[in-house]
């Protein structure tokens, strides 16, 4: 693999205004089709089969595309009295008929209907449904100031207005000020390692040039495919932060052949031979970790899944092709000016060297140690609960508007469930279903069953007595089921609230499966990797405690409220049930990037009679200072989507920095070198049964053995 990699490495550097002008061809290219292909993106979580899903399309043959647009509930209170009242029921009526004649809106519900009436039991407040034409992603920013500027005004008419629903919901943008405040410390972080901001810059940009693909590949995707929303987020945060880094390895080795005094040209192609290995092992690492959530069996996230692994793919790629070629053209200028001239090796800087001997001096306790602050930030994970339904923002019109249903309603007005009863006799059971749920726990109302034009089918709603994310309303949607369960006709529990429980149940059954296979997958790559048993074992359970440090951090933070102000979160609840298995198969693919990185230069240190403790030493002092400033570079793309995110990736891209943090900072700047000093010669064990398997060279041993045959005349 290091030959074959050294080759492409001086063939990107030989032809490299070629290898420049294809990757903007490409990126123009996919810029022009994301342009001219893309499409809408969904906010819906479902999953085809499930009985939720099932009962919505069926309520949409048997009762027509009703529920085809997003929609939104106006909510009014009168300050005094009753909205009923005669004086407050004219102004109610005003302002339900300008909701119908806002730009894009379908329709909208009278409250005061005595047919279908929506006000509360006290008769103090109403909502009127505004229901649009169009999905939420297609309402454009005048129609939804338009809705606002009509609650606005409802205000000044002397009523309590308030408005909540899909259709009031920013869309989800990428590249906000937070994003690029990332991208700017990512910047500092390579000027301070580099030294120089030729280097720095040349690593951004092509970074840069591989996220610009992948994200316009995703968007002109949307033209094809319907993807989540978040899909072309997630696909650029971590396409930035792996670009940036991988990058950074190959630069990095490129700087120190070159002080080695290699001519640039055999400087760049060692450096892919060398670090370009571990760059593709890596790689290969989180493409399989993300393509691998496939196996859950759940087409959205899978979606998401091979997306983002597409954009890595592409950032191995770029760090494999472009780099060389920007390295190439310039030349000495990526070292700083005072070791241009003379081309010697830089003095290394002890401090890493000092930690190492530091801590595997004291390996014991530096272990326990870390071990035990990692357990107990891990803690939270036990109380960690899940849920598609995420509560507003603090202080929003959203959250007023919820507040009044909640109070003059009851919660579980904002989260209803569907009862579908399809078949031959529909109506005749439907009533006959009205009333055997009428007796359940936490049911506050049943309405009378609403037939289908042709009576094939009945629709009731039922209204929980508890909020939507409550555990009171999940078993809910378990009795209901139990209790319809065998029914003829057959009758269906959906609506958006038994979808969400649908969805985290699946999730949460699948979590234990996926960890099963990274952690499988950890094992194998590393046995393969290293040609050791204990090297992998050591890292898998670093990975496993960097996973429930990541969660736990996020349990304290978006469910219990701890330090919630300090990175913004706008309310707290129940994690999105997407979390905790994205965290996971990302931080996967991470920290064995990291851990290849730094045991790979011990292995070699190892490989080449360096005593077991001190080639820990030796190869931690030459690996962690890149690694640490790769997980600088993580951390600062990852945090920077924390504070003004998404709702939906906020969570997820907090638990992606705290668990960057802590596995390059925590795992592999103490717990590696502490268990691996610990082992001694022990660590490089390889059964005698397993020396069958093959060699993947990530240390370029190979190009040490034999110079290549064909090798390019240096360039000048």
């Amino acid at each position: 693999m290091a030959l074959r990699l050294f080759r492409l490495g001086a063939a990107s550097v030989r032809r490299r205004v070629a290898v420049l002008l294809a990757w903007v061809v490409v990126l123009v290219a996919a810029g022009i089709g994301a342009v001219a292909l893309s499409g809408p993106t969904s906010d819906a979580f479902e999953i085809p089969g499930q009985e939720s899903t099932t009962a919505l399309d069926l309520i949409g043959e048997r009762f027509g595309d009703e529920g085809g647009g997003a929609s939104a509930q106006v909510v009014l209170e009168a300050p005094d009295g009753a909205v009923t009242d005669p004086a407050v029921a004219q102004r109610v009526a005003a302002v339900v008929q300008r909701l119908g004649q806002l730009p894009g809106v379908a329709s909208a519900s009278d409250p005061l209907d005595p047919q279908a009436p929506s006000v509360s039991p006290d008769q103090r407040a109403a909502y009127s449904t505004v229901t649009y034409a169009v999905p939420a992603p297609e309402i454009t920013e005048d129609e939804r100031e338009a809705l606002l500027a009509a609650v606005e005004d409802a205000r000044g008419a002397g009523l309590t207005a308030e408005v909540t629903g899909e259709a009031v919901l920013e869309p989800v943008h990428v590249g906000g000020p937070a994003e690029v405040v990332g991208v700017v410390v990512a910047l500092v972080v390579l000027a301070l390692t580099y030294g120089t901001l030729v280097a720095a810059g040349m690593n951004l940009l092509t970074a840069v040039v591989g996220v610009g693909i992948g994200a316009a590949g995703v968007t002109a995707l949307t033209g094809f495919v319907e993807l989540q929303s978040t899909t072309p987020i997630l696909a650029v945060m971590l396409g930035l932060a792996v670009g940036i880094d991988y990058a950074l390895f190959i630069v990095t080795r490129h700087r120190a052949e070159l002080r080695a005094g290699r001519p640039v040209q055999e400087a760049a192609a060692l450096a892919v031979g060398t670090a370009g290995s571990a760059v593709l092992a890596a790689g290969l690492t989180v493409v399989i970790a993300l393509a691998g959530l496939a196996v859950v069996g759940i087409p959205f996230l899978t979606e998401m899944g091979l997306a983002a692994a597409a954009t890595v793919v592409i950032a191995v790629l770029v760090a494999l092709t472009l780099v060389p070629a920007a390295l190439g053209l310039l030349g000495h200028r990526v070292l700083p000016r005072r070791e241009r001239a003379g081309g010697g090796e830089r003095r290394e800087r002890g401090s890493f060297a000092g930690w190492a001997r530091t801590v595997t001096t004291r390996r014991s306790v530096s272990l326990l140690a870390a071990v035990a602050a990692l357990a107990v930030v891990a803690l939270p994970v036990a109380d960690m609960r899940t849920s598609l339904e995420q509560r507003p923002a603090q202080g929003s019109t959203q959250e007023r508007a919820e507040a009044v249903l909640d109070e003059r309603f009851g919660p579980g007005v904002s989260g209803p469930l569907l009862v579908l009863v399809d078949g031959e006799g529909a109506v005749e059971r439907a009533a006959q279903v009205a009333q055997e749920v009428q007796g359940l726990d936490d049911v506050a109302l049943v309405t009378p069953p609403r037939p289908s034009a042709d009576g094939s089918a009945a629709l009731l709603t039922v209204v929980p007595a508890s909020g939507p994310a409550s555990e009171e309303t999940v078993q809910l949607v378990e009795d209901l089921r139990d209790q319809l369960a065998g029914s003829s006709p057959r009758a269906y529990v959906t609506g958006e609230t038994a979808v969400s429980v649908d969805v985290s149940q699946t999730l949460d059954e699948a979590l234990p499966v996926y960890l099963v296979l990274v952690v499988g997958l950890a094992v194998v790559l590393l046995v393969l990797v290293f040609r050791s048993l204990l090297v992998p074992l050591a890292g898998v359970l670093g990975f496993l405690l960097t996973v429930g440090a990541s969660l736990g951090a996020t349990t304290a933070v978006f469910q219990w409220g701890w330090l919630a102000d300090l990175v913004r979160v706008e309310s707290t609840g129940p994690l999105l049930s997407l979390t905790p298995i994205l965290v996971i198969g990302i931080l996967f693919g991470l920290a064995m990037d990291y851990q290849v990185f730094l045991v790979s230069r011990m292995h070699e240190a190892h490989a080449h009679g360096t005593p077991p403790r001190e080639a820990v030493v030796t190869g931690f002092r030459q690996a962690a200072p890149v690694v640490v400033a790769a997980a600088a570079i993580m951390f600062s793309v990852f945090a920077g989507f924390v504070p003004a995110g998404d709702a939906t990736i906020k969570s997820i891209a907090f638990a992606l920095a705290v668990g960057i943090l802590v596995d390059a900072l925590v795992v592999r700047m103490v717990v590696m070198p502490a268990a691996l000093a610990l082992l001694g010669a022990r660590a490089w064990w390889l059964p005698r049964w397993l020396r069958w398997l093959p060699v993947l060279d990530v240390e370029g041993s190979a190009l040490e053995r034999r110079a290549p045959a064909g090798e390019p005349a240096p360039v000048r």
